[in-house]
């Protein structure tokens, strides 16, 4: 793996206009590749694309040159690119057995909106695999991975005046953000990183980013932003070994501090989204541990979407980056730092997920919204849209008492199903579940109670007089229902099963 000098971007839009015309981009592999290879190539399983790459046109040439970083012949990669230029801007260079190779990872990345982008970063750091990137190399930067992705689709994206990407890497943040602020500002503690954002940038065609030098919120001082993202080096080691992963700082306060002062940073509405692991300590519930991150004046929404014992934590970083490969000896020796370090942390299991800020006057009243929650099953990405009605739920739930809620009008969401479970023939099913089959495809069991209301909000009567009615029908006190039905009605929005609308005329 190289970290030697970068390409410089001034003439991208060339190599761009070629990896275009030769259908290098995300349409033009799938096609090439087919599904099976295609999927295989994002989890950087080379040997499908090698078999399917065995031709001579320019598709082949890119996909071995930039993606497999097999040398290629000079007369194709000359056929393919404005070869000259890519040898003197150091994108490729000439070999003396008459070969050229890549000097970096150039992976296209189709945009929200079937934008051909283009992903740069170091060789052999597209992320993925079974061994992972195998690197134990100081200032390398990764290309594109799940959570680099995963983060992308939980960002709200509504049109901002400024967006900060706190810890860059090649840039993939910034280049999301770029299609909806009007500023964008990239920070990272790795120069590399700042060149490799700008090359991802240039060669995706995007407006140039705001690009400074520097650890968390340092390069800022004290600037404000309507939008915060950061997929920052989360991975809880003994140690800063690797800049790309290891925050450097004492278990999770790399993370902790990156929400904390984040509060500080954001403007009034304005959203910040992470990404972070996070310690579960002994004596102390998680949940507390991470409410105690929320900064003052931010709602806040935590989703933990996965949880590790320490064993196997180390275990998948230690392959990460290729310690599993080294000498036995100084693989156990590694491995034993990290119990050591987890033990006088009392350290059980390390969490991961999401932690998603909005800064809003009521949390800044001293009525926040702060949810946190496990969820460790299939989503729908992008979420970003599902981000922001559940903030809008939580300041509709927070304006409405008991009375309120009775009198207000609901529909069930559109994507909203039915499941009745129970043995075969039974008269009576055991029990109902509502199902989403959007966004965070939620489920949740209602009584007969629940199943009826839900089933009858369209809009048009208020909640009390459902309640009436169906008090009437099941031969019960309609005042005891309106006392003890609102709870499950406000658990129902706020899970995004009911959607609080106008009344119907």
């Amino acid at each position: 793996m190289s970290t030697t000098s970068l390409p410089a971007p001034d003439r991208s839009p060339r190599l761009r206009e070629a990896l275009l015309a030769a259908a290098f981009t995300a349409d033009g592999l799938l096609d090439l590749l087919g599904a099976p290879g295609y999927a295989a190539l994002a989890r950087s399983e080379t040997v499908p694309a090698l078999r399917a790459t065995r031709g001579d046109s320019p598709l082949d040439t890119l996909v071995r040159l930039f993606l497999l970083q097999h040398p290629v012949p000079y007369e194709r990669a000359r056929a393919a690119l404005p070869l000259a230029e890519c040898i003197e801007d150091g994108w490729v260079t000439h070999t003396a057995d008459g070969q050229v190779r890549a000097t970096v990872d150039v992976r296209p990345y189709g945009g929200p909106e079937g934008q051909d982008w283009y992903i740069v970063s170091d060789l052999g750091c597209a992320v993925g695999g079974a061994g992972g990137i195998g690197s134990r190399e100081e200032g390398v930067v990764l290309g594109v991975g799940g959570a680099s992705t995963t983060l992308a689709g939980i960002t709200v994206r509504t049109p901002v005046a400024s967006t900060l990407d706190v810890g860059t890497g090649s840039g993939i943040q910034a280049l999301h953000a770029s299609q909806h602020a009007i500023r964008v500002t990239a920070t990272d503690l790795n120069p590399r990183a700042l060149d490799f954002t700008r090359l991802t940038l240039a060669l995706s065609g995007a407006p140039a980013a705001e690009l400074r030098l520097g650890s968390l919120y340092e390069p800022v001082g004290t600037e404000t932003y309507d939008l915060i993202v950061s997929n920052p080096p989360f991975v809880i080691s003994p140690g800063a070994r690797l800049t790309y992963r290891d925050g450097g700082m004492g278990g999770d306060d790399l993370c902790r501090t990156l929400v904390q002062q984040s509060g500080d940073r954001l403007n009034e509405g304005g959203y910040a989204h992470f990404l972070a692991n996070w310690q579960h300590v002994e004596g102390e519930e998680w949940q507390s541990r991470l409410s105690s991150w929320v900064p003052h004046g931010c709602d806040a929404w935590i989703v933990q979407r996965e949880v590790q014992d320490v064993t196997q934590y180390a275990e998948l970083w230690l392959r990460d980056s290729g310690d599993h490969r080294t000498d036995p000896a100084e693989y156990a020796e590694r491995y034993d730092a990290w119990l050591d370090e987890f033990e006088a942390r009392k350290t059980k299991g390390v969490g991961f997920g999401w932690i998603t800020l909005r800064k809003s006057a009521a949390a800044a009243a001293g009525n926040p919204s702060v949810v946190i929650e496990e969820w460790p099953h299939a989503v729908e990405q992008p979420l970003g849209p599902a981000v922001q009605a559940h903030f809008a739920r939580q300041d509709y739930l927070r304006e409405q008492d008991d009375a309120a809620l009775l009198s207000g009008h609901f529909t069930l969401a559109a994507e909203v199903v039915q499941e009745q479970v129970g043995l075969p023939g039974a008269e009576d099913p055991e029990h109902v579940v509502l199902r989403q089959n959007r966004g965070m495809r939620r489920a949740t069991k209602v009584d007969a109670v629940g199943a009826g209301f839900a089933g009858v909000c369209d809009g048009t009567l208020p909640a009390g007089r459902i309640l009436d009615a169906i008090a009437q029908l099941m031969n019960e006190d309609p005042v005891l229902l309106r006392d003890r039905t609102p709870q499950a009605i406000r658990l129902l929005v706020e899970e995004g099963f009911l959607e609080p609308v106008a009344p119907v005329s």
